[in-house]
């Protein structure tokens, strides 16, 4: 295993040494979800591919993500063995997919865990097309959060991240981006803007592969969420309508999380880019992609400067008080 990912730094050698330490046990990760059966992503596909599902979907996704991501500066991509893929549960009515409790990338680890889409009692998914673009959406935004920029340091012999893509902490827990007010539609927050980019990119990636493929839209609700899910098309209707499963209470918190997450992250991102790159979206979209993996701020702060005025940045994201030396922004 490689002890870090492609664009991470670490001073300490302690602090070197315990990430290794976590890097090497995902036991605590997978220990969160005692019902559920955790494999790689290599091994999950292999074995439906086994059972006779065509998984050429996801495979080509995943080829189109590295040449995709190879652009913005990204020269590896998260390994399919550090990827946990969760299904053949014990729990009774387990419903998987993207928007499960307590999943996605983890820093320390360097480990993702994901769970199948839809009713997860079984080793193999229901609607295999649909659980196909749904996991190719989580590996897509997983790569990223893999690759961003993430810088290490040493404090009491424990490595403590002072860096993550465009945003900093203090060793001592500052960062250097406030939250947000609860129920504003914008945001200033840059954990939310690098969610929302990273998460922006993975649906388009993954809309790409359904129209290459020809999946449609399912006709059931759920079925019709999940799917704008993933490829970026849901309605404002979608996320303020209540979808209540009555013989499932897993299946109505999914559309519940759903609904949060497109309005918590996706829109409040959409929102920001209109606010300061109307008309020029895209431009300002893969300026902060690319920053947020290399960690060069340079042409991301330039690129505002030149439209909203000097420290336009800094104006926007830094908390008040906050200094660090050497910080561009």
């Amino acid at each position: 295993m490689t002890v870090l990912a492609p664009n991470e730094s670490v001073s300490g050698s302690e602090a070197l040494a315990g990430l290794a330490a976590m890097r090497a046990d995902a036991a605590p990760l997978t220990g969160k979800h005692p019902d559920h059966t955790f494999r790689p992503l290599s091994e999950r596909l292999a074995q439906w591919a086994t059972d006779g599902i065509d998984t050429a979907l996801i495979r080509a996704g995943i080829e189109g993500t590295r040449r995709r991501y190879s652009g913005y500066g990204l020269t590896r991509m998260l390994p399919l063995d550090r990827v946990l893929v969760g299904c053949e549960s014990t729990r009774a009515g387990a419903f998987g997919g993207f928007h499960h409790p307590d999943q996605g990338y983890r820093h320390f680890q360097m480990v993702a865990v994901i769970t199948m889409f839809g009713p997860m009692e079984r080793p193999n998914p229901e609607r295999p097309s649909l659980a196909l673009l749904d996991l190719l959406r989580a590996y897509a935004h997983d790569c990223l959060h893999y690759g961003s920029r993430r810088r290490y340091v040493e404090v009491a012999g424990m490595p403590v991240r002072t860096q993550y893509g465009i945003n900093f902490r203090r060793a001592t827990g500052q960062s250097y981006s406030a939250s947000d007010e609860r129920g504003t539609p914008h945001t200033r927050n840059l954990g939310i803007v690098m969610e929302g980019a990273c998460d922006r990119e993975a649906r388009s990636i993954t809309r790409h592969a359904a129209r290459l493929f020809g999946i449609e839209e399912p006709p059931d609700v759920l079925g019709a969420l999940a799917f704008r899910d993933v490829t970026g098309t849901l309605t404002e209707a979608d996320t303020t309508r209540v979808l209540d499963v009555p013989e499932s209470e897993e299946q109505t918190r999914y559309a519940a999380a759903l609904a949060g997450y497109e309005k918590g992250v996706d829109r409040r991102y959409a929102h920001f880019l209109k606010e300061f790159a109307c008309g020029e979206e895209h431009e300002c979209h893969t300026r902060l992609l690319a920053a947020i993996i290399t960690g060069d701020m340079s042409e991301l702060v330039a690129w505002l400067d030149a439209r909203h005025g000097p420290g336009t940045f800094a104006g926007l994201f830094r908390t008040p008080g906050y200094f660090q030396p050497g910080l561009a922004a």
